[in-house]
């Protein structure tokens, strides 16, 4: 019998709200409030028209405030409606609509449910690796359009079965309205291959776990993308994948069974621990602990160690077969992309893999792993793609128009801007690959049209070769604007903070190109989103051979000891350049003494190489970033002394001159001080440097908020010793969801681009 409804509400409900169980969990709160009516998806979030007397809606309202774990509620609208006689809640087809605004969520990890259901042999899905339900699975990656629902995802072949379909519309079932809900009967399945043939076998997880037992290398076909796995233990193993994957020395990232196995190869703090359980689950960089059972070349050289829990029920699996943690890395030939397609890792990676493990569930959106640090104490998403992608970072002063930010060269992630939310999508990596800027196209185009934005403004890095810039110049929208790129690392971190601005910017990294033409890197600006007035710099070193200095940073080393003994090198600093021929000395430092044009980096992360590479004497780079990341590693947290430093203040924008911290930190070498005393006064000494332009800028502007970004603040020990320096009259704000390196800067170029364009009165600045 009908119940006559006193009053009704429609309520229109935005943000991660669909693929989360969302709808369910509407249905059961509604009938535990009392209240009547229905729930549906639609293009902007969900909607729910409920009816009933006046508490049990006010009940149903407030309840609405605590939704499922995976959901993130953006904005909740509640509005007066006509009364209905209804006698049910019920959960409705999505509906189409003209308004889209992507409410996919990101992948989620298998849940302890699922999980017990794969190891339980009376369970219908015992050892089934596709097992999923409301609370966890693939969303984003097998998404192809929205609404979010079976049909626009790339389970829509895979019809269910009675069981499967029994559960899906059973509103107690916590599978109903899993979109990828599926079991062995009617789901996706994995099969085996060697050199692109079949290969058989009765069970393909423990099959594949014996050939890494035996020492092989097994691709395996992931929610994101391929894996790489083999037996982290086995050095032979580890070896082998770095030869054919050609990863010469860049750390691999382990996976271990559970938080037991991970306690026995590292030290982890309470806020690792949050992150290694946390729904995302990225790799968690964590301190190795002395003497932990892995291969020596899983990074060598490196104190930390890139750990992640099994996220999938193929990886539990595959975990439990192994019984020994696993290399887990990326899927992909140096500076490749990840490989998603079946056809594709088997061209690309042949020669990498003896054994793949393959499904025929397509992935529609490549997501390599995340990875997380803790910086001062909070978790700092490093590399934001898996898990956290495409959730939208809240912009409240919103963009006038429709905003495409290109993002920069390598660590490559773009951002779309519209209403009051950017979408920062997921990691692509070094764009100076063709197939790496191929899916950089691709991915910018899905988002598009999950987003349904047609851009109107473009941002791009003011670098006029980055591969980045150049598709946005060719792009054919009329409203393009260069956004210098300390600039964006700048307003980045003041986005994410929620601040408008002028604040004082401390932008820390390898190089930017600056508005003068030269190589920048160690900056401090004044900004607002629309402008920015440098204050602080750093001295100039000469990029000897350009970018070859990079990979060869002895020659940063000559060049800064060259410059700090006016032309001379000492026997004490000669001593620590003795693994480089002396002819080849002897070329670059006559290139040094001739007025050439060299390149004119003022990048800390240069400073960085050059110190590490003269104190470790360690003349080359296997990869970018190693001899920073390696000095920063040898310096002993404990040490508290610093070096002294001058401070050219001829000019608006002082300059911080390390020469006096290199003579004298060559005269504690010579004197024997220990190496981890020196760079730990390396580190204290820029913190110290930058304390004082800060302190010289408030000065000037007045107290402003302080931000730091770029990617030096990857690097906890300066992030720390920087705060110190300027506590307790200052705090100093740092990334934590949106990456400090390249991969967040998207988010800093589309707000520039919009607070210009909106300055400029829409006028194009190409």
């Amino acid at each position: 019998m009908a119940i006559a409804a006193r009053a009704g509400r429609r309520i229109r409900i935005t943000g991660t709200v669909q693929g989360v169980g969302f709808r369910p969990w509407v249905y059961r709160t509604a009938v535990l409030s009392g209240v009547t009516g229905r729930v549906r998806n639609d293009a902007g979030g969900v909607t729910i028209e409920a009816f009933g007397d006046e508490e049990a809606i006010a009940r149903f309202v407030r309840a609405l405030a605590a939704p499922p774990p995976a959901a993130a509620i953006e904005r909740v609208d509640v509005a007066p409606i006509d009364a209905e006689e209804t006698s049910s809640f019920d959960i409705e087809p999505s509906a189409p609509g003209a308004e889209r605004r992507v409410s996919i969520p990101p992948d989620l990890a298998v849940c302890d449910e699922c999980v017990s259901e794969i190891v339980d042999p009376a369970n219908r899905r015992y050892r089934y690796a596709f097992t999923n339900c409301t609370n966890c699975g693939p969303r984003f990656t097998i998404a192809t359009d929205i609404p979010y629902d079976r049909a626009t995802t790339t389970m829509a072949r895979f019809g269910m079965c009675p069981a499967c379909r029994r559960e899906y519309k059973d509103a107690r079932d916590r599978r109903f309205h899993a979109q990828p809900n599926a079991c062995p009967v009617c789901g996706p399945r994995l099969t085996l291959s060697a050199a692109g043939i079949p290969v058989h076998a009765d069970d393909v997880v423990a099959a594949a776990a014996q050939a890494i037992r035996d020492g092989r290398i097994v691709a395996v076909k992931g929610l994101g993308g391929f894996h790489l796995a083999c037996d982290a233990t086995s050095d032979a193993a580890v070896r082998r994948l770095r030869e054919r994957k050609r990863r010469d020395e860049k750390p691999l990232a382990v996976m271990v069974r559970d938080l037991d196995a991970a306690s026995t190869l590292a030290c982890i703090d309470d806020e690792a621990w949050r992150w290694l359980i946390s729904p995302e689950h990225p790799i968690v960089l964590v301190p190795r602990r002395p003497g932990a059972a892995l291969a020596p070349s899983i990074a060598p050289r490196n104190r930390m160690l890139g750990l992640m829990l099994p996220y999938s029920p193929l990886h539990h699996l595959l975990l439990a077969d192994a019984g020994r943690p696993l290399v887990m890395t990326s899927g992909n030939l140096s500076d490749e992309p990840i490989a998603v397609e079946n056809e594709d890792a088997l061209r690309r990676l042949g020669d990498v893999a003896d054994l793949f493990v393959l499904h025929d569930r397509d992935i529609a959106s490549r997501a390599d792993d995340s990875v997380v640090a803790v910086i001062a104490g909070r978790g700092t998403v490093l590399r934001r793609s898996r898990g956290f992608v495409p959730r939208a970072v809240g912009v409240p002063a919103g963009f006038a128009r429709p905003v495409l930010a290109c993002g920069a060269l390598f660590k490559n992630t773009f951002c779309i801007g519209a209403g009051a939310s950017a979408w920062l999508g997921p990691h692509i990596g070094d764009l100076e690959h063709v197939a790496a800027y191929e899916a950089y196209v691709a991915a910018v185009a899905r988002m598009e049209r999950f987003l349904s934005v047609q851009p109107e403004v473009i941002a791009y890095d003011l670098h006029p070769d980055y591969v980045s810039s150049q598709y946005a110049t060719e792009r054919p929208e009329p409203t393009k604007i260069a956004v210098q790129h300390h600039h964006a690392h700048v307003v980045a971190v003041m986005a994410e903070h929620g601040i408008a601005g002028p604040a004082i910017g401390i932008a820390y990294d390898g190089a930017g190109y600056g508005t003068d033409g030269t190589i920048w890197g160690g900056e401090v600006l004044i900004a607002t989103r629309s402008a920015f007035r440098r204050v602080g710099t750093f001295r100039a070193l000469p990029l000897v051979g350009g970018d070859h200095a990079v990979r060869a940073p002895w020659r940063l080393a000559l060049a800064l000891v060259d410059d700090a003994f006016e032309g001379e090198v000492p026997e004490a600093a000669r001593s620590l350049l003795a693994a480089v021929r002396p002819d080849d000395l002897a070329v670059v430092q006559g290139l040094l003494h001739r007025n050439a044009r060299w390149p004119l980096a003022r990048g800390v992360g240069r400073y960085f190489d050059a110190f590490g590479s003269l104190f470790l004497r360690r003349p080359h780079a296997s990869f970018e970033g190693q001899i920073a990341l390696e000095w920063n590693q040898a310096a002993d947290p404990l040490v508290r002394r610093r070096y002294e430093f001058a401070l050219d203040t001829r000019t608006e924008c002082a300059a911080i001159d390390l020469r006096p911290a290199v003579r004298a930190a060559v005269a504690d070498h010579a004197a024997g001080t220990d190496v981890g005393a020196i760079a730990a006064a390396f580190h204290n000494t820029l913190a110290a440097a930058t304390a004082a332009v800060v302190r010289r800028a408030v000065a000037d502007a007045g107290l402003l908020p302080v931000v730091a970004s770029g990617g030096c603040f990857q690097n906890a020990l300066l992030a720390e010793r920087v705060a110190a320096a300027l506590a307790p009259g200052h705090q100093v704000l740092l990334h934590r969801t949106v990456p400090p390196g390249d991969g967040g800067i998207a988010l800093g170029q589309a707000i520039v681009a919009d607070a210009v364009a909106r300055a400029e009165g829409e006028t194009a600045c190409v």
